[in-house]
């Protein structure tokens, strides 16, 4: 069996930041230390840094004081005051990405533009985007449900656009080319993290010269759900899974090709793992 592990695959930057924050916070300070929400998508890494002392909570009301990090998929303003307004001391470990959209999506605002933000609903980073984005905004997740607020009167005028960081490119030009025809004036902030961009071409490439395709990742994770997605789509043998033991001899049979990639909040050393599993079973 010829095996391709994908170079892109694993920690993004965002991510990697994200856990040094958390790891150098844990040693330096005291009291109580939280994540609001899971820092990254990967109920692991999540794990072990509570067995550290940094253990996630779900809102800011449960907070009295300590230290709170603030996740990589970023929040409201609001709820950076209220945590403050706790007593909390606020370390953020927003994604640059995440950052930069956030801006763009206040920017649109105040700009008299109709922010539309090409996204997944109740994603974490794309309901802070709303909150940046003011009360106007509009999520879509597709070019369906563009169509039913353009329907519905909801598309006129200034429109701009913003983007969940882990969309992908197709989504995006479906989306701009709908939207063109149907405003006076429209602006575009392609705010698509670009290290997810290029996993997701490099996975693409992998599945087209492969037999089955494995894709390590939470099952939470947006960015390795799309990854998945757009694997299967190539190679309908596709597999995603969250820890090597979920791996199954079954799904390589007549496989003389199987690719192996990974989300961007997954240990890089999760694919070698699954390489050693398949090499052993397969190694005459």
């Amino acid at each position: 069996m010829k095996i391709l592990i994908a170079d892109r695959g694993g920690y993004c930057y965002g991510v990697q930041r994200a856990l040094e924050i958390a790891t150098d916070t844990a040693e330096a300070s005291r009291g109580p230390i939280h994540t609001l929400g899971p820092i990254i998508h990967n109920p692991g890494v999540v794990g072990k840094l509570a067995d550290a002392g940094v253990s996630p909570i779900q809102g800011a009301g449960e907070v009295d004081g300590g230290t709170v990090i603030l996740r990589t998929h970023g929040v409201s303003p609001d709820v950076i005051a209220e945590l403050e307004s706790r007593g909390a001391t606020v370390v953020d470990a927003t994604c640059p990405y995440v950052k930069v959209a956030q801006e763009k999506a206040s920017l649109l605002c105040e700009q008299g533009y109709l922010p539309v933000i090409l996204g997944e609903h109740e994603h974490p980073e794309v309901v802070a985007l709303a909150a940046h984005a003011g009360e106007r905004a509009i999520i879509v997740e597709n070019v369906k449900e563009l169509d039913e607020a353009s329907a519905a009167g909801a598309i006129r005028g200034k429109v701009g656009v913003v983007v969940q960081t882990t969309q992908s490119s197709d989504s995006l030009a479906a989306l701009s080319e709908r939207l063109a025809p149907r405003t006076r004036e429209l602006l575009i902030y392609n705010t698509m993290c670009s290290a997810t961009r290029k996993c997701q071409d490099e996975a693409l490439g992998l599945a087209g010269r492969a037999d089955a395709v494995i894709v390590i990742g939470g099952r939470n994770s947006a960015n390795t759900t799309r990854l998945a997605q757009l694997c299967r789509a190539v190679q309908p043998r596709t597999h995603h899974i969250e820890e090597t033991g979920e791996l199954k001899r079954e799904w390589f049979k007549e496989a003389d090709t199987v690719a192996i990639t990974a989300g961007a909040s997954t240990p890089p050393e999760q694919m070698r793992e699954v390489e050693n599993l398949l090499r052993q079973w397969y190694s005459n």
